[in-house]
C-alpha cells in the first residue's frame, strides 16, 4: 500500500497515476471525501487539524509526501510533524518527500520552511528518501498570468534565471523511488533542461500568449534571498536531466505560435 499525500495536485495527480499504471495498491489524501475509483483509495483527512490522518495512514508501507501550501508556508512544518507522529505510531513505513533545490541556500520563508521538513524527516526514525527539484513550469506561467493582466509594460527583476521541469517527469521519478525496494535517503537533484533567464521566459511566455508587451527588467531582487537566487543556488546545471522545455510546455499550454 502506498499513500500520497497531497494527491490532487499538481504533482500528486500524476505521482498517482504512474504509481496506478504500475500497479500499485494506491490511497491518496484529500481535505474533501471523494468517491473510490479502480486502483485507488481515498482517505479523507487534513494534516494541518490532524483529523483522519491516523485512519490514512494505516496499514501504509510506503508514503509520498507531496502536499504543501506556498501561500501558507507555516504550516508545512507542524503538518508534516503530525504525518511522521502518525507513521510511528503504524510501525515504520517508508516516507518519500519532494524538496526544492536550493532549499539549504536561500533564506527565502518558504524555502526555509521545506529545508526545516527536510530535516524533520531525516531525525524521524523512519527510513526516509528526499528528492529536490527545480521549480515546475507551471510556476512561471501562473506568475506571468498575473504579470500580464495588468496593462502596460512588464516588469520582472534583473539577474534571474530558472531551470524549469515538467510536474510529470518528477512525478515519474517520486513513482519509481517510492516502488523500489527500500529506502535511498538523500538521491540525485533533478532539473529541467535548460536554465533561462527570467526575460527569456517571458517573450516566450508573450510569444506562446500572442501578446505584445514591452518588458522591462529594473532593479534586481532585494536581501539575502534575491542574492541567493541571482547566485543561482536554486539551480542544478549538473543534474539537467528534464527533457520537456519551457516551449514545448508553452505550446501544449497556450497552442503552438
Amino acid at each position: 500500500m502506498i499513500l500520497v499525500t497531497g494527491a490532487t495536485g499538481t504533482l500528486g495527480g500524476p505521482v498517482v497515476q504512474r504509481l496506478r499504471e504500475a500497479g500499485a495498491d494506491v490511497h491518496g489524501l484529500s481535505r474533501r471525501e471523494r468517491e473510490p475509483e479502480p486502483g485507488l483509495t481515498w482517505h479523507k483527512g487534513d494534516l494541518w487539524t490532524g483529523d483522519g490522518v491516523d485512519a490514512a495512514v494505516e496499514g501504509a508501507e510506503t508514503i509520498v509526501h507531496c502536499a504543501s501550501d506556498p501561500l501558507h508556508p507555516k504550516r508545512d512544518l507542524p503538518a508534516a510533524r503530525r504525518l511522521v507522529e502518525a507513521a510511528r505510531r503504524q510501525g515504520a513505513p517508508h516516507l518519500v518527500y519532494i524538496s526544492i533545490v536550493g532549499v539549504d541556500r536561500i533564506p527565502y520563508g518558504y524555502y526555509r520552511t521545506k529545508h526545516a521538513v527536510e530535516r524533520l524527516v531525516e531525525d524521524s526514525g523512519l527510513p526516509y528518501t528526499i528528492l529536490r527539484a527545480t521549480q515546475f513550469h507551471t510556476l512561471p506561467n501562473a506568475v506571468f498570468d498575473i504579470l500580464t493582466k495588468v496593462p502596460g509594460v512588464v516588469a520582472v527583476p534583473r539577474g534571474l534565471r530558472d531551470q524549469p521541469i515538467d510536474a510529470a517527469e518528477v512525478a515519474a521519478r517520486l513513482a519509481d523511488l517510492a516502488l523500489a525496494a527500500g529506502p535511498a535517503r538523500r538521491v540525485a537533484d533533478m532539473g529541467g533542461p535548460e536554465v533561462l533567464t527570467v526575460e527569456e521566459m517571458l517573450r516566450d511566455y508573450l510569444a506562446a500568449r500572442g501578446l505584445r508587451r514591452p518588458v522591462r527588467v529594473p532593479l534586481p531582487l532585494p536581501g539575502k534571498a534575491g542574492r541567493g537566487f541571482r547566485d543561482g543556488h536554486h539551480l542544478t546545471p549538473d543534474h539537467a536531466v528534464g527533457k520537456r522545455t519551457w516551449r514545448q510546455f508553452l505550446e501544449e499550454a497556450h497552442g503552438p505560435r
